[in-house]
């Protein structure tokens, strides 16, 4: 019996997650799965994407059905039964026969037959027997949220220390849903084209230039694929135009170039230097940021290469991704504790590195899409410490300039700052969570 096209793509997809440490949102836009029908790529994105956010309740479903342990089966294995259970306990409308019978039959395609008979146990046990729906405490805790939201316990423990409870569910709840596409036009008369094509827009909720997605496939238009028009959260936008007017600016780890198109736009006539470490990446933006004044550089942040001083610059420093993880679910089952304190080195060679190269009184963004202290405050607050030659600015003034200039639409600027830093959450503002820091140059 032939498995589907877009049970197939999914099963490949989740295996190269595990094995290759790649991201699913790539994959399933890479040109590989691009051919798949409309149809087969809404059921294969539903699919990937459903594994990796309940990754954890279905492996829970898995234990209680099985006599073996989760670390005794092969990958290829646990993968099937998790995209089994998954069609079982999450979407109803997929027949469980063809559920189970898919599963069973990517096995035999990964040469695994010998466990399709167990495959088959565990999913008609399941379909058989299906697992209580646990009714939620009048108290919650860490341990419940963890279990309810399928998150990491620890990640959930620092969050509720961090935000507290009632923002920790929204970010555990956020994260589990599916997050609207956001765009930002890089042609203004594209936005004709794609509403003639059967996009559905509205006006974004936090910066007024971008537009929400509410109906359509945009990857798909005529526009998306000239690069007239680009994917890009708005806090994402939003970070971009904190930087700013500057004759030169600098952009440390500029790949993809969303951020560094948004600072193009804003900056039509000034010089700005696009760094990023990796060949490839640097090749990437210079595909995706058009703009003629935008020099793209294969450079390590932590020792640009670049001569003369520059008045603007960001840092969009690499980080761990957890204000993502409704788009990266994968991030969530794979960082360790010990990751933050690697990737906090990193973050503060990189920013000491970029502000080295600010003119007197410049200014420099520090961001990430990270919710930990460890990435965010504690990175100023380190550098700020062992010396004198800086200064933080609040984000608040420039929040608000960008409020009477109509180009943010959020009611509340003040709402986005914690302690002079821009914060957004997950589930709390409508967006990714960022956090951003302008620091000056004396």
């Amino acid at each position: 019996m032939p498995v589907s096209a877009a049970r197939a793509a999914a099963f490949d997809i989740l295996l190269r997650v595990e094995e290759q440490n790649a991201f699913a949102s790539e994959l399933l836009h890479s040109s590989q799965f691009a051919q798949l029908s409309p149809a087969d790529h809404g059921l294969c994105t539903e699919l990937v994407m459903g594994v990796l956010r309940w990754r954890s309740s279905l492996d829970t479903e898995i234990v209680g059905k099985s006599s073996k342990k989760l670390e005794k089966l092969d990958r290829e294995i646990l993968t099937a039964l998790r995209l089994g259970v998954y069609q079982l306990t999450h979407l109803q409308r997929i027949p469980a026969r063809a559920a189970i019978n898919e599963s069973v039959e990517l096995v035999k395609r990964a040469r695994k037959r010998s466990a399709a008979p167990f495959v088959n146990a565990v999913l008609r046990k399941l379909d058989r027997e299906p697992g209580e729906t646990n009714v939620e405490p009048s108290n919650t805790s860490p341990a419940y949220l963890a279990e309810r939201y399928a998150h990491p316990l620890w990640l959930v423990e620092r969050w509720w220390r961090n935000f507290g409870p009632d923002a920790t569910r929204e970010i555990c709840d956020a994260d589990q849903q599916v997050p609207i596409t956001v765009i930002r036009l890089r042609d203004p008369g594209a936005e004709s084209e794609l509403r003639q094509e059967g996009i559905q827009l509205v006006p974004g909720a936090l910066v007024s230039s971008a537009l929400r997605v509410t109906g359509g496939e945009v990857t798909r238009t005529k526009a998306f694929r000239e690069g007239r028009v680009a994917i890009q959260d708005e806090a994402s936008q939003l970070v971009a135009m904190l930087v700013g007017k500057g004759n030169r600016i600098l952009d440390c780890c500029a790949s993809p170039g969303s951020k560094t198109s948004v600072i193009a736009s804003r900056n039509l006539s000034s010089t700005i230097v696009a760094a990023d470490i990796h060949t490839h990446r640097a090749r990437l933006a210079r595909r995706l940021v058009a703009a003629r004044n935008v020099h793209v550089i294969v450079a390590d942040a932590e020792h640009l290469p670049v001569a003369g001083t520059f008045d603007r610059g960001l840092a969009d420093v690499p980080c761990s991704g957890t204000g993502t993880l409704a788009r990266n679910p994968e991030i969530k089952w794979r960082l360790k504790p010990s990751d933050l304190a690697d990737l906090h080195q990193r973050q503060v060679a990189i920013l000491r590195s970029a502000l080295g190269h600010l003119t007197s009184k410049g200014r420099l963004v520090y961001s990430t899409c990270s919710l930990e202290p460890e990435e965010n405050q504690d990175v100023i607050n380190e550098l700020l410490a062992k010396g004198s030659g800086w200064r933080l600015l609040p984000c608040g003034p420039q929040l608000e300039e960008l409020k009477i200039n109509g180009e943010l639409a959020w009611p509340n600027p003040d709402s986005l700052t914690d302690g002079g830093f821009l914060r957004t959450l997950p589930g709390i503002h409508p967006c990714d969570g960022f956090f951003a820091a302008i620091i000056e140059r004396n």
